[in-house]
C-alpha cells in the first residue's frame, strides 16, 4: 500500500511539473497549489486528535474539518482555472495541473483510509 502511495504522489506531482515546465507553457504560477497539498489533511488531523470516536453521533468539529477540507480542495481546483482565465497559464497547464491535482488527493485520501484506522499500524504513531 505504501508503495502505490508514493508512486501515486510522484505521478501526481510529475503532472504538475510538466504543466509548468514544459517549454510550451513555461509559467510556474500553478506551483501555488503546493501550499493546498499541504494545508489539506491539517483541519482532519487536528480533528481527529480533538474528538474521541466512541461517539456514534456526529460531531461538530469533525463536521467542520471536513468542511475546511473541503473548501481547501476545491480551491486547489479553482486556483489553476483562474489562472487560465486571467491568461496566465496556457489551458493544457491547467489540464495537466488539474490531473496532477486529482492524482495527489487521491493518494491523500487513500493514505488516510490506509493508515487512519487506529490499529498497530497507524499514522497516528508518528
Amino acid at each position: 500500500a505504501l508503495i502505490s502511495l508514493s508512486f501515486g504522489g510522484a505521478i501526481g506531482l510529475m503532472f504538475l511539473m510538466l504543466g509548468c515546465a514544459l517549454p510550451i507553457y513555461n509559467q510556474y504560477w500553478p506551483l501555488f497549489v503546493l501550499f493546498f497539498y499541504v494545508l489539506s489533511p491539517i483541519p482532519y488531523c487536528i480533528a481527529r486528535r480533538l474528538v474521541d470516536d466512541t461517539d456514534a453521533m456526529s460531531n461538530a468539529c469533525k463536521e467542520l474539518a471536513i468542511f475546511l477540507t473541503t473548501g481547501i480542495v476545491v480551491s486547489a481546483f479553482g486556483l489553476p482555472i483562474v489562472f487560465a482565465r486571467a491568461h496566465l497559464i496556457e489551458w493544457g497547464a491547467c489540464a495537466l495541473v488539474l490531473t496532477g491535482n486529482t492524482v495527489i488527493f487521491a493518494t491523500i485520501l487513500g493514505f488516510f483510509l490506509v493508515f487512519g484506522s487506529n490499529d498497530d499500524f497507524s499514522w497516528q504513531q508518528w
